[in-house]
């Protein structure tokens, strides 16, 4: 399984005769990616890398069935692409772009979610970014700008809001072995269609994640609220990196979103905000692979106990994992003993009466002996 995309994603590319549409789009049907179409107004009619091109989303969707969209277009006409995508009842909209106004931004924002609805998290349509990577699910589909070739299937979700960031730590879970579900790069502006705790509840519901790996950085308090999402409705293990740590307070790091102010929003904040939330935070990248690794160890062997447990107790045989499921079965066993116990008693005060009894009638009958 995985999150938003897999081998049935069937995706269109705003901007496609641009030269990063273009580009990524042959990058993404090499990956294997079923890109169906494409879309830039007044060149309908045309193709690129064999793909069709269209001059709007609606004529695009009707005559492919296209159920996602990734968007290449500059970033003054970007947010009218999230527009068109949404209006043409895309599911997906990924927005590579970066640069787009924060008010631009907003009011895409607000158009899908007012159309997926504020309390439907795991509703459509799903805006990811601006300024993102995009996702991919390993041996499924991508979309978007991540390099395919360091990916691997497994069990870890991973999230983050650095590009260049996830693709260190995606290389490095894959040199361990650690596959991964879907990797999701969410975008560090200010304003973006997908934030972490949208993330972490589509990673929670979906059966094959089994850890996540959470990536921040500095700025905004986005993290603060995942470690407090996490504590309360998140039960698959979580490592946590904040990118950022010595970072200067006033100085942008890379995203727009990425700046410390007022005193908060530092690394040491987020960090702190992640432990007392009981997730462990790597000081360096490369430990991730390594604590992502234990803790999947740990939820492996208690759902391996977890089992046997309910397996030995639906067999009705005694359950060592605790003293209470040990002593359940044998009560039987004791009933029985204790009943044995009161029936040898009983027979014994029967048999002892039965004995008093004779020797009185005994000597009942010798005294009307003697009389006579």
């Amino acid at each position: 399984m995985s999150i938003l995309i897999d081998k049935n994603t069937r995706l269109i590319v705003q901007g496609i005769t641009g030269r990063d549409g273009g580009f990524h789009a042959q990058q993404m049907i090499a990956y294997g990616t079923k890109v169906v179409g494409g879309v830039t107004p007044g060149k309908g009619g045309t193709e690129v890398h064999g793909v069709p091109v269209f001059d709007s989303v609606a004529e695009a969707v009707a005559a492919t069935k296209a159920n996602a969209s990734v968007i290449y277009v500059p970033a003054p006409f970007a947010a009218d692409a999230i527009h068109e995508a949404a209006d043409a009842g895309l599911p997906l909209i990924v927005c590579i772009t970066e640069g787009l106004p924060v008010r631009d931004t907003l009011g895409a924002y607000h158009k899908v979610l007012a159309m997926r609805g504020a309390n439907n998290p795991l509703g459509r349509p799903r805006l990811v970014g601006p300024n993102c990577p995009g996702l991919i699910t390993p041996g499924q589909a991508k979309v978007g700008i991540l390099p395919g070739q360091i990916c691997i299937p497994g069990p870890v979700g991973v999230v983050s809001k650095s590009g260049t960031l996830t693709y260190e730590v995606v290389k490095q879970l894959t040199d361990q072995g650690l596959g991964q579900t879907t990797c999701l790069g969410i975008g560090g502006d200010p304003i973006i269609g997908t934030d972490f705790i949208d993330a972490l509840t589509l990673f929670e519901a979906d059966g094959k994640t089994e850890a996540i790996v959470l990536m921040g950085e500095i700025g905004g308090n986005a993290e603060e609220q995942a470690a407090q999402f996490i504590k309360r409705h998140v039960t698959k293990p979580v490592v946590a990196f904040v990118a950022g740590q010595t970072a200067p307070p006033g100085k942008k790091m890379g995203h727009a979103g990425a700046i410390i102010a007022g005193g908060t929003g530092t690394a040491a904040e987020k960090m702190a905000a992640f432990e007392a939330a009981g997730v462990p935070v790597a000081r360096i990248p490369s430990e991730i692979p390594g604590l992502i690794a234990e803790l999947l160890q740990r939820r492996r062997t208690r759902q391996k106990n977890g089992a046997a447990k309910k397996a030995a107790e639906s067999n009705g045989k005694p359950v060592r994992a605790g003293a209470k499921a040990a002593k359940a079965p044998k009560a039987p066993k004791a009933a029985a003993a204790r009943a044995l116990a009161n029936g040898r008693a009983g027979s014994a005060r029967t048999k002892k009466k039965a004995v008093a009894a004779a020797k009185a009638g005994g000597r009942a009958a010798n005294g009307k002996k003697k009389k006579r």
